[in-house]
This record gives C-alpha cells, structure tokens and sequence, in this order.
C-alpha cells in the first residue's frame, strides 16, 4: 500500500521568538525541517514525502537544501492561513489511493518503531495516532469565561476562576505522525474549517470515524519554545 507523508511547517513560529520561523532553526548542523524529513528517510526511503512551508520562505529552504548538500526527496508545498489548510493543500498534491501519514515539522525526535506502529494500526482501522500518558496532575479550569469559545484565546488571568482537580488517568497527551486511509482523510477536509480542528484527528472524528491509540515515545516532543531547543 502506498504510504504518504505530509510534514506540516507552514507555520510562523511566532512563540520561539525572533524573525526566523522554529522550522528553520538550527539544530546540531541543520534546521529542524531537515532532522524531521531525515527520520522519515530512516524509516522508509521509499514513502512519499511532502513538507509544506510558508510561500515566503520557499527559496530560503531551496537555498539551505543547496547549501548544505540536502539530497532527500521531497516536493514542496505552501502552507496556509492556519495547520487545517495546509494539510489541505498537502493533501491535493497526493495521487491515488493508500495511507496518509500528517506530521509536525518540529518533531525531529520521533521514533521509528511509532512511525511503523501507526501506518500499522491504520492500515487495519483506518486512523492511528500516538499518544503517551500524563505524569503531572491536571485541573478543569471552570466557567465558560476562562476563553472565547470562538477563537479559543484565552480572556481571563488564573487568579480570576475557579477549578477543580481532574482524573489524569484518563488523558493522555497527542503527538504525531497521525495516519489515515487516504479516503478518509480526503473525505474529512473536503470540509469548512472549524477553530475546533486542532490536529488531523480533530477533523477525521468530526465525521464519526473512531480514532485507534498507539504508544508514542517522549522524546518526540513538539519544540515550540527556546527552552525545547536545549
């Protein structure tokens, strides 16, 4: 089965800081994009590989795969207005039909053995993603005025409302590669977009498909502010 690869870095990078985005930071060498498409090398040099980047910055990219000698194949795509479009626009540069793998740029840490896990638990349900378990205690922040509902931002400090504490057992904390049935993915952002669409399975449960659990590994974090780099 045909297995495809679209690793989303059309983002800003706006919480790094700086006027560089988090994809193209440096990281022992190379930017973080790169160390990402190299684990998706390592894992299977025959998967079909996408990145998408933000337009303004594709002959930056072209100029460090030159510079830096970067030889593994990968085609281009421009991101979007949010993470949903630009998926959306990775999606339509994929023919025919098989199993859709959609990665964050900035996980360069991901494991092998989860990238195998999930592409093999999707094959046989149709969606996988990677999940570890929480090891802090959690609180529910109460009231609907903690934020707008709409835009998900946050309209009240901690000292002005109430929580209570929540059984951690029960969450655990997403990561990616998710991976889908190429139809199933298709068919969930042939749709509007909704400020509620977080991830890719977000949008895929939307349509009522039930989403299987794989173990992920901690190491795949999702460097996002300076003290990841380290």
């Amino acid at each position: 089965m045909k297995r495809s690869v679209i690793i989303v870095a059309g983002g800003k990078g706006l919480r790094m800081g700086g006027d560089l985005p988090k994809q193209f930071i440096p990281l022992n060498g190379k930017p973080i994009l790169m160390h990402t498409l190299d684990a998706f090398y390592r894992w299977d040099s025959t998967a079909d590989l996408l990145t998408v980047i933000p337009e303004e910055h594709a002959a930056y990219w072209k100029m460090l795969c030159r510079e830096l000698n970067f030889t593994i194949i990968h085609r281009v795509v421009y991101g979007g207005e949010t993470r949903f479009h630009s998926v959306s626009n990775g999606l339509q540069e994929i023919e025919g039909e098989g199993l859709i793998a959609v990665h964050d740029g900035v996980r360069p840490f991901v494991a092998p053995s989860v990238i195998s896990a999930c592409f093999k638990k999707a094959e046989k349900y149709g969606a996988a993603i990677p999940v570890i378990p929480m090891n802090e205690s959690v609180r529910e922040i109460l009231g609907d005025e903690w934020t707008n509902g709409r835009m998900g931002e946050r309209v009240k400090g901690y000292d002005e409302c109430e929580s209570r504490s929540f059984d951690r057992s029960r969450l655990c904390l997403v990561q990616t590669p998710q991976v889908f049935h190429s139809e199933i993915l298709r068919k969930a952002y042939n749709r509007p977009y909704d400020v509620r669409f977080t991830d890719d399975a977000t949008v895929v449960e939307a349509l009522g498909y039930k989403i299987l659990l794989v173990e992920g590994n901690r190491e795949n974090i999702k460097i996002t502010n300076p003290c990841d780099l380290k």
